[in-house]
């Protein structure tokens, strides 16, 4: 059986982005204790299981705009954009 999560924990993780609630994958990966390239590589084999009101890709702006706001060492490094999940 798995832990729970606080619900401070993954509110703290929710942003705003195109008008929707969302967590980034680098986030949800961590809430899952899976590594981000693993969860990215299920979502892939998975796609048509993620409809675009559920998950979508940044776009570069919506990535600069977020290293801008957050910092860019917080980001690990990461030069991929991340998925949003909502």
């Amino acid at each position: 059986m798995g832990v729970m999560v606080p619900s401070e924990i993954i509110e703290k993780r929710i942003l705003f982005i195109r008008g929707h609630k969302a967590i980034l994958d680098r986030d949800l990966a961590i809430l899952y204790g899976v590594t981000t390239a693993n969860l990215n590589k299920a979502v892939s084999r998975n796609l048509d299981r993620f409809p675009e009101d559920f998950m979508f890709l940044l776009t570069q702006e919506e990535f600069k705009n977020l290293k801008f706001h957050f910092g860019t060492s917080s980001w690990g490094g990461t030069r991929k954009r991340p998925r949003a999940f909502t």
